[in-house]
């Protein structure tokens, strides 16, 4: 989301651009809406192996395709809540707070919503901050038994209101009824940023493509400005401004790896900052079944309930939010539990399926590294009896709401769940990676501009505030870099 909006943002100043992509395009075949082959054979995975923490091999779930991994992601555009960008006592903590205001990022969240044509409806949620322009579309329609759970919600006192979401449902649904949360999209049915934000950018005849191009590390000058770019394939590839945007923590990763005798600690890393920090995203499954009612839903990912984002606790601290994942078939269910297929798909035909979410915070401990040049990390995960209170919460109501089994899982530490932190940015060089600009604070023709540069990590999804952010430094950039 960050490259690929950055690109787009850029595009008509000129600036020639030369996009690098690791991977490929993603292509339609016949495994893009197979529930199978996708959450049970894990064909769309990397072959590729990270270390735990406790040295521990595992396959992680990032994705490299143009796009990255905004091609499988559940198509939430959402802000981030004012109150994120302050400090917040939680029940694990407290956060730091950003070196910039809610304000000061408005103008380009709505340039964002906007650009990738965001779906959603003002005046819903209580926990929604100020908008300066209204979406551009009406939200994305309730399926009737998600209407009816809608209904149920605020029946017993709360605030169910839409999910701003990126999906061109008409499109998505003519290649498969399926949902389009964890499924790849091929067809542009979702607002992703190969549909928008690459497709965009590449209208500019100044702006070039190279996919299959995994860099190897970054070079320095004797002034310290990034020289070059070497390539695994041998090539080197200079530019006189380098932007980094390959994820919270392959960019860390990479920052490591391009250590030398000028920054033997890594790249952009004379704070030691860089791989620090690393949150994801507090998660659980709740489904909340009635025995004698069905669930004949596609996708079902329509409302969210932020009544415990700012409260909740057993001192008034917040909780999180609570969304709807995609509709859960009998396959996924299975593959995700172990359970008899017959089983499982009794459980899915009578559920719905929620998505419980709270704030990681950040620690200085759990972070990225390298380890004899394998990626390792070593998640510390906090704030996690936040995250038990939401999902007691949330079955409660659930429970009152009329659904006399609900049941809760907890997601699979081996999938990052919006990955973020690794180069978190500030104002002072000491104890961040870049400037509030996204800029390294160590190499001044270097800019960040994915998850890593978040200094927290909230409780919503952050496809939305990386985009808002990337348009920022695009806007800054156009001002001050002449064209080349």
């Amino acid at each position: 989301m960050g490259g690929a909006t950055l690109a787009a943002a850029l595009a008509p100043s000129g600036l020639n651009i030369l996009i690098l992509e690791r991977g490929e395009h993603l292509l339609p075949g016949q495994n893009d809406r197979d529930d199978d082959a996708i959450f049970a054979k894990g064909h769309y995975r990397p072959d590729e192996i990270w270390l735990n923490g406790q040295n521990e091999p595992f396959n992680p779930g990032n994705y490299y395709y143009t796009g990255g991994n905004s091609r499988f992601y559940g198509a939430v555009l959402i802000r981030y809540r004012q109150e994120d960008f302050s400090p917040i006592t939680h029940m694990g903590g407290q956060t730091p707070g950003w070196p910039i205001s809610y304000q000061e990022l408005e103008t380009f969240y709505s340039q964002a919503e906007h650009l990738y044509k965001v779906r959603g409806q003002i005046g819903e949620d209580p926990s929604e901050p100020p908008h300066s322009k209204a979406y551009l579309y009406d939200p994305v329609p309730d399926e009737p038994d998600i209407a009816d759970l809608r209904t149920r919600l605020s029946s017993i006192g709360l605030n169910p209101s839409s999910l701003p979401l990126g999906v061109d449902l008409d499109r998505w649904l003519a290649r498969a009824p399926t949902p389009w949360d964890g499924f790849p999209d091929t067809n542009g049915g979702k607002m992703d940023a190969h549909s928008i934000g690459l497709t965009m950018a590449l209208k500019h005849d100044n702006v070039s493509l190279l996919t299959k191009a995994k860099v190897k590390r970054l070079l320095t000058g004797k002034d310290n400005h990034i020289s070059a770019l070497e390539l695994e394939s041998g090539e080197r590839l200079q530019a006189p401004t380098i932007v980094l945007a390959a994820g919270a923590v392959q960019s860390a990763a990479l920052l490591l790896a391009s250590a030398n005798e000028q920054n033997p600690n890594g790249l952009g890393n004379s704070s030691d900052q860089v791989g620090r920090n690393f949150m994801n995203h507090n998660c659980s499954a709740v489904m909340a079944l009635h025995p004698f009612r069905r669930n004949c839903s596609i996708y079902q990912k329509t409302l969210m309930v932020n009544d415990y984002y700012r409260t909740g606790g057993p001192n008034g601290e917040p909780l999180g939010n609570i969304q709807m994942l995609g509709k859960i078939s009998g396959t996924i269910l299975q593959a995700t539990s172990g359970l008899p297929r017959p089983i499982a798909n009794w459980i899915a035909a009578h559920s719905v399926d929620i998505y419980a979410m709270s704030e990681d915070l950040p620690h200085p401990d759990s972070r990225v590294s390298l380890q004899n040049g394998q990626l390792k990390l070593d998640w510390k995960r906090s704030n996690w009896d936040a995250h038990l209170a939401l999902v007691e919460k949330i079955k409660g109501k659930l429970k009152q709401a009329g659904y006399p089994i609900v049941l809760s899982k907890p997601f699979d530490r081996r999938t990052p769940s919006h990955q973020c932190g690794t180069a978190r940015m500030g104002n002072d060089p000491r104890s961040s990676v870049t400037d509030p600009m996204c800029r390294s604070h160590d190499h001044p023709n270097l800019f960040i501009v994915d998850a890593s540069v978040l200094p927290t990590s909230a409780a919503v999804n952050p496809a939305l505030t990386i985009a808002a952010l990337a348009i920022r430094t695009a806007d800054f950039m156009e001002k001050t870099i002449a064209v080349h």
